[in-house]
Parts: structure tokens; sequence; C-alpha cells
């Protein structure tokens, strides 16, 4: 079980790291959602992965410790928060650049307007 929990993990945070490196918006916000469920994981991961443990201690014999959750529930809400907030920056990108790139150019645009200027200055 702590294999497969450590593999989805992983594989959450390597897919959105490689999302927050392309050049367009709605990857980079996907690959940011997906990397906060792989930091969200691990912090769930952090407090043991036990089933039927009471979060009081000496009320059982075994314990779950509540911090964990508490963590990743705060992480949620504060996740979903985060995720409209670049969802509608983006959009006002895309509605001032009438583009969605990450930098506001498209790359056959920045070779024109770097050789627009080197034909300026040459003048």
């Amino acid at each position: 079980m702590e294999l497969a929990f450590a593999v989805v993990i992983g594989a959450l945070t390597a897919s959105g790291v490689y999302l927050m490196l392309r050049a367009r918006t709605f990857p980079v916000v996907v690959g940011l959602t997906m990397l906060s469920y792989g930091v969200n994981l691990f912090l769930f991961s952090s407090g043991r992965l036990a089933t039927g443990g009471q979060p009081i201690i000496g009320s059982a014999e075994t314990y779950s410790d509540p911090l964990p959750q508490a963590l990743v529930l705060t992480a949620i809400v504060i996740g979903f928060a985060m995720t409209a907030f670049v969802v509608v920056l983006s959009l006002r990108s895309l509605a001032d650049n009438n583009d969605d790139h990450v930098n506001g150019r498209v790359p056959e645009q920045d070779s024109t307007v770097q050789k627009q200027e080197q034909e300026g200055a040459n003048t």
C-alpha cells in the first residue's frame, strides 16, 4: 500500500512539474493543481497510513494523528482559492494579450520583434 501511495505521489508531482514548464497558461494551471494534490497526499501520508485508529490518545490501542488531516483539509481550501485566482488571472492575461502564452508572446513573434528592433537600430 505504501509503495502504491509513493508512486502516486511521485507521478502527481512529476506530472505537475512537467505541466508547469509548458508555455501555455492552461497546462500551467493544471500543473499547479496536480502539484498541490501531490503535496496534499504527501502531507496526509506523513500521519502514517492506518485504518480504524481513533484520533484521541488513550481511547484505543492504536491512534491516528489528526494533525495531517487538518493540514490537508486547510490545504484543499487554500488550493481551491489559489486555482480560482490563477484561472481568473490567466483569463485576464488572455483578454489583454490575445494569446495564452505564459510570457505573452508567441515564439514566432519574438523573432520578428527582434528583427524589427535590429532593423530599427541599423537605420
